[in-house]
């Protein structure tokens, strides 16, 4: 059985990975958009192709900046 502490840990681990992806991807999809690329456009076009692969390029730079502040502020404590 995990201990409340290690799971309060694991609980702040999840949510701001999840927190970094969801931003990451929000900011990919908006500058996809300024450049002409729609992830949630119709069809398997360029721009759709162009528009998923920053979605998953800005979900996992959210992700790795969420983990690097985590170490980070782990560190300073």
């Amino acid at each position: 059985m995990k201990t409340p502490d290690r799971a309060n840990a694991l609980l702040a681990e999840g949510l701001t990975d999840a927190v970094g992806f969801l931003a990451g991807v929000f900011l990919a999809y908006v500058a996809g958009r300024l450049f002409g690329f729609d992830p949630l456009a119709p069809g398997m076009d360029r721009s759709a192709i162009g528009g998923i692969v920053l979605a998953g390029i800005g979900g996992g730079a959210g992700v790795q900046l969420a983990r690097r502040w985590r170490a980070r502020r782990r560190k300073d404590d």
